[in-house]
């Protein structure tokens, strides 16, 4: 089974600074099917938005979804969603000691911390906007009060398409990692031979766990030197760093995704 694995915003859809390739989309949508590709997008997007993204860029249905920064999966079958059954189970038990409430409770009144609308939040993902210019402050106030004592993962990204810093608070079993990892082992796909592509904070955990790791040409300065040094730590990860050229392509975007796609030999 071939696996292609990846982030939307800025990863496979083209919506940010840089100037995309207009023909990579159809590409995309035109190479998974032709080589018979599970795709999996892996999103901080809930299931809305994520509709709403499919709409306006045309990108295909996944075959799974694992949305809100991998809290939630769906799978896309006959033309509907259906929710995995097995996944909530499996994050409660593994992260028992997991609760949202009191999360909210311990960061409340932090200064540059302001939490996100309620469509953004659920029962496995408490999230927050965070004023960049305080994010040292706010990101020391917040392990203070909270790191280690929910079986939390705390994960901090930078939207620069806005100019705003974000932060999830998740079940440590429940990331972009682990549910990339839940879907791998129920399609019965060694880890190793899974392509994941991202851009930004969010994505280091994927990018550093063992898959293949893409990082499309736009990817953030800051992720490219975290998964660098990681790559120093682990001379084992395996990582592509996408820089243009094939098929003619720039390897921002869409077009970085189908670059290592091609690098891995989904596409052939």
């Amino acid at each position: 089974m071939k696996i292609l694995a990846t982030d939307l915003d800025r990863t496979l859809l083209p919506n940010g600074h840089w100037e995309p390739d207009p023909q990579a989309i159809e590409l995309f949508n035109q190479l998974t099917v032709e080589h018979d590709t599970f795709v999996v997008y892996v999103t901080g997007r809930n299931l809305d938005l994520t509709e709403k993204a499919i709409e306006e860029y045309g990108v295909r249905h996944p075959d799974v979804l694992c949305g809100d920064v991998g809290t939630t999966i769906r799978r896309y079958e006959e033309g509907r969603w259906k929710p995995d059954p097995g996944w909530d189970a499996h994050v409660r038990r593994m992260s028992p000691r997991w609760d949202a409430a009191a999360i909210r409770d311990a960061v409340a009144n932090i200064d540059g911390l302001r939490e996100q609308e309620s469509e953004h939040q659920n029962p496995f993902k408490q999230s927050y906007y965070v004023e960049h210019d305080k994010k040292d402050a706010v990101l020391e106030a917040v392990d203070d009060r909270v790191k280690g004592k929910f079986d939390e993962v705390i994960v901090y990204s930078f939207d620069s398409a806005d100019g705003k810093g974000l932060l999830d608070f998740l079940p440590a079993s429940a990331t972009k990692q682990t549910a990339l990892e839940y879907v791998a082992a129920a399609q019965g796909c060694p880890k190793g031979e899974v392509v994941f592509c991202g851009d930004s904070g969010n994505d280091i955990f994927p990018l550093t766990a063992g898959f293949r790791g893409v990082l499309v040409r736009n990817a953030d300065e800051q992720l490219v030197a975290n998964v660098k040094e990681a790559q120093e730590r682990n001379s084992a990860l395996t990582v592509y760093f996408a820089k243009g050229g094939v098929r003619g392509l720039s390897g921002y975007y869409t077009s970085g995704v189908i670059e290592g796609a091609y690098h891995y030999g989904v596409f052939s």
